[in-house]
Order: structure tokens, then C-alpha cells, then sequence
């Protein structure tokens, strides 16, 4: 299966986090590269690596640039 990835911000409930470009857990991100896939997004942050898994409920917001 193919992701579909999408460019836009994520922001994650209170009490989860992510990991930025420099390894620091940060609760909101932009200009990243997000899939959604089941009840998982799947989230590359600019400059890191490695991409990210976050469960559906950890997500407050997800925009999507146009």
C-alpha cells in the first residue's frame, strides 16, 4: 500500500509529543509531511530522518496546506 502524503502542520493533545529536526519532543509542528493510514498518522518532520507514528487520539489538529 501506497501512503499518500500530505504537507501541512500536526498538533497533538496535551501530554504527547513528537520529535523535531534537533531531537527535542515538541507538541506542534509545521511544515511537515503527514499520511493517514487506519487510526495512525504517519508524520516526516523537515531535516529528521525518521518518520513518525502517532496514534488518531494523541492528534488535536492536522491542517493541510493547499
Amino acid at each position: 500500500m501506497n501512503r499518500e502524503w500530505r504537507k501541512g502542520s500536526i498538533e497533538l493533545v496535551s501530554g504527547y509529543t513528537i520529535t523535531d529536526a534537533d531531537g527535542r519532543p515538541v507538541s506542534r509542528a509545521e511544515g511537515v509531511d503527514f499520511a493517514l493510514e487506519g487510526g495512525f498518522v504517519n508524520v516526516r518532520i523537515p531535516g529528521s530522518p525518521h518518520t513518525q507514528l502517532v496514534s488518531a487520539p494523541a492528534v488535536r489538529l492536522i491542517t493541510c496546506e493547499s
